[in-house]
């Protein structure tokens, strides 16, 4: 019943997540926000709510493990997994942004995240506000890169949405993320229990690649249809997001401590790895893509992380 529980919960987090961003760029164009901003705030915010919904429910709920693990294991998942499957699935082309903004931007934030677990093995309200308002100086930096880009005209099409429609995704969206975050932390603790497995496990593995479903579902998607709109820049800007929004936000509601040692030894040092993993990838084989080798690596450096949590 449990694993049931769990599955549905992944399954609410996704339907959520999907009816929440279209309600969010659907509103945003009738408020006559530009796509460029849309693309780097609404729907980056939006598709982060699945990792907020969950961490808060967890940090509330006396489970701070689940709370850090599901942001750390889902930034691993999100370079490791998704990104990896995805160039085994075409490659992807690298810009200048991503040397000059974006790489630096991601190790910076994951070096101050694993600075402040590290120093008092807890993230309370301060270091929280840090990391959000540091985020919110990324999305502006990020908007004016931006400038004079070309933007995704997919989105137009959610403009003529009426009022009712968008309420209706909002409410949809509100009530699935909502169950969906409650029964998948409630499943895994017990899980976690009858496995006889620390929540820290259960949360950077299990819990963060059903949280990153609907980034590895739209990558996919995105690559199959031959569409542009999947870069590198995107995922790290979910990464960015899980950190500032997702731990920053969660913290100024309730510190969040660190109860599991390993959590520090071992799972916020992948995360650091993979991160950093991501620039020699770019440079190495051929420059400024990502292709099939590479995809092979991240995938069985994930698979190698993955064993390490469990054995």
């Amino acid at each position: 019943m449990d694993i049931v529980l769990m599955l549905l919960g992944f399954v609410f987090l996704v339907v959520g997540g999907e009816f929440l961003v279209r309600a969010s760029v659907a509103l945003s164009l009738k408020l006559n926000i530009s796509k460029m901003v849309i693309g780097l705030t609404v729907v980056s915010f939006a598709t982060s709510l699945p990792e907020l919904l969950v961490s808060l429910n967890a940090a509330l709920n006396g489970s701070p493990s689940i709370a850090i693990n599901n942001v750390i294991g889902s930034n691993i998942a999100n370079i490791g997994l998704v990104l990896g499957i995805t160039v085994l699935l075409g490659t992807i082309h690298v810009d200048k942004t991503f040397y000059k903004f974006n790489w630096p931007a991601l190790m910076i934030f994951s070096f101050v995240f694993y600075y402040f677990l590290s120093n008092d093995n807890k993230l309370d309200a301060i270091e929280g506000t840090v990391l959000f308002l540091s985020l919110l100086l990324f999305i502006a930096f990020s908007i004016k890169q931006s400038m004079g880009t070309d933007t995704d005209d997919s989105v137009e099409n959610l403009a003529m949405s009426s009022n009712f429609k968008i309420i209706i995704w909002l409410i949809i969206g509100g009530v699935s993320l909502y169950f969906g975050a409650k029964w998948l932390v409630d499943s895994a603790v017990v899980i976690a229990q009858k496995m006889g497995v620390s929540e820290a496990v259960i949360s950077v593995s299990v819990i963060a690649v059903g949280t990153s479903i609907p980034e590895l579902a739209a990558s996919v998607i995105a690559i199959i249809r031959k569409e542009k709109a999947i870069s590198l820049g995107n995922l790290i800007g979910s990464n960015i997001f899980n950190i500032g929004s997702v731990l920053g936000l969660t913290s100024l509601v309730k510190p969040i401590m660190v109860d599991d040692p390993e959590i520090l030894s071992r799972d916020s040092i992948w995360m650091l790895v993979f991160a950093g993993l991501l620039l020699p990838l770019t440079l190495i084989f051929k420059r400024d893509e990502i292709k099939k080798f590479e995809g092979l690596i991240l995938v069985f450096l994930y698979g190698v992380f993955i064993y390490s949590v469990f054995f």
